[in-house]
């Protein structure tokens, strides 16, 4: 292909700085921050769960820039599935695209039955399932206009996420420095347990798990640079904004409802989508006096599932026509609508998968958590696969004569930064369930092991698949593809 392959192949490289930075904040910012941050403080305490935020926030930093190198020199929409292709094995770019594919496929199905559920909150007398079919109605319609339609919608619905994260930050530390009415025991509430830190290294382990699921989305970035006007500065851009607003958003609202709400609260607990009364956002907007911030929060709560979905559909349907046009899925799905730059096939066949999970949610429930289940860990092995492409990236770059200074983004602390958030990311996903292995081997609970970590074995299935399919081997250095699809300084 040739260094625009994406334009000539039919995608339209029509999204701007804003749509990557909003998509990729989008992406992240969602019912992790506004419904399951207070089980965090809970679980570990405010100054526990600031901690393990702050680590994982430095890893995603990490795994980010990490992308951002590889995804201005060779800015396509295969991405991460593409790079672990190109720079590490055949296979495991197989392994890492279809993984990621089905991952996002489910989601979206996951992200539409809880549209559903949140619905309810207005409509209790409406079947929860014509909401979550509705749902897939809408974004396969806003996807199948116009990539920069896509790239609009997520712009704005990320911001209203943005500005009720700004608002419930104004709010909250006004409320900390004593200028609302309400006037929470601070001092109490940050130093509780030990010095803030609840249930010792288990309490934060147990958070950055859960704040690693929060973070899943940033890896949308190295996708959306494909049809990027300018993925040589767009994506530099993003990377810093997205970054800094994370950790701000995060950290900060983190802090504001570890002093507001004393851990122990049972509310902190009980948040859930079909319980938006508790979550701490609304808790922490009620005690200011604003009575509606239940029907608000659930409005900003919708919009971040839609978004979800959203953003679900559009980077599993690229994902799936850039391994068809890589030889590693059906040709089928190559086909472009030329006016609009779509790949509809691959776009048509991905909602339909998520309409059928959607449907095993509906008629058949052991089913659907099955395949929950197997969606459950895929990010971190994205992950883990990013992290280890950036390391072969770097390394065959030098090896075949270049020099860093050629490269236009550079990714930060390498080889520290990569392999941080490699050993990280290992740590996380083998950390999951932990408490199923106590005991000797015929006590373990084999049915949670199962569904915890049912990703692993099929993401190994896929990899072995291919590799003895086709007899592939790890490329060497000499020997990585750096120039199709390159867009080398000028």
């Amino acid at each position: 292909m040739s260094n625009d392959a994406n334009e000539s192949a039919g995608l339209k490289r029509t999204l701007k700085t804003r749509h990557l930075s909003m998509i990729a904040l989008g992406g992240t910012i969602g019912t992790g921050l506004f419904v399951t941050s207070g089980a965090t403080v809970a679980q570990a305490g405010p100054m526990g769960a600031l901690a393990a935020y702050a680590v994982m926030g430095l890893m995603v930093y990490f795994l980010m820039t990490s992308l951002g190198e590889m995804a201005t020199y060779m800015p396509v929409s295969g991405s991460f599935s593409t790079y672990a292709d190109r720079f590490v094995d055949p296979a495991f770019g197989f392994a890492m695209g279809w993984n990621f594919w089905l991952n996002w496929a489910i989601t979206v199905a996951v992200e539409a039955a809880t549209v559903g559920v949140v619905m309810g909150y207005w409509f209790p007398h409406t079947p929860v399932w014509t909401w979550s079919f509705a749902t897939l109605a809408l974004i396969l319609l806003i996807n199948l206009l116009s990539t920069k339609t896509y790239g609009e919608t997520e712009f704005w619905m990320a911001m209203i996420k943005v500005v009720a994260v700004i608002a419930f930050l104004i709010v909250g530390f006004a409320m900390i420095l004593g200028i609302m009415t309400y006037k929470p025991d601070v001092a109490r509430n940050l130093s509780v347990g030990n010095h803030g830190f609840v249930n010792g290294f288990n309490g934060i382990l147990a958070v950055l798990m859960v704040a690693g699921f929060s973070f899943q989305g940033t890896e949308f970035i190295g996708i959306t640079a494909g049809e990027s006007e300018t993925p040589e500065t767009s994506v530099p851009t993003a990377i810093k904004q997205v970054f800094w607003r994370i950790l701000l958003f995060y950290i900060g609202a983190i802090f504001v409802i570890g002093a507001i709400i004393y851990y122990k609260d049972p509310s902190l607990l009980s948040a859930s989508e079909d319980n938006i009364a508790v979550s701490p956002f609304t808790l922490v907007f009620e005690r200011a006096g604003l009575a509606s911030a239940a029907a608000v929060m659930n409005a900003v709560i919708l919009t971040s599932v839609i978004s979800s979905a959203n953003s679900g559909l559009y980077t599993s349907s690229r994902m799936l026509y850039s391994m068809a046009e890589e030889g590693m899925a059906p040709a089928f799905f190559k086909k472009i609508n030329p006016k609009s730059g779509i790949p509809t096939r691959a776009l048509a066949v991905t909602i339909i998968v998520s309409a059928l999970t959607l449907a095993t949610s509906l008629f058949g429930k052991n089913v659907y958590l099955y395949l929950v289940a197997a969606s459950g860990l895929t990010g971190f092995i994205t992950w883990i696969g990013i992290a280890i492409c950036a390391y072969r990236f770097r390394r065959a770059f030098i090896a075949q004569g270049h020099t860093v200074s050629e490269l236009r983004y550079h990714a930060k602390w390498f080889p520290v930064g990569p392999i941080l958030a490699l050993i990280m990311s290992i740590i996380v996903v083998a950390g999951q369930d932990l408490a199923s292995f106590q005991g000797p081997i015929s006590h373990w609970n084999w049915q949670a092991i199962i569904t915890t970590y049912l990703a692993i074995p099929i993401f190994l299935g896929l990899f072995f698949y291919y590799k003895l399919k086709h007899h592939t081997k790890m490329r060497s250095l000499q020997d990585v593809d750096l120039k199709t699809d390159a867009r080398p300084m000028k």
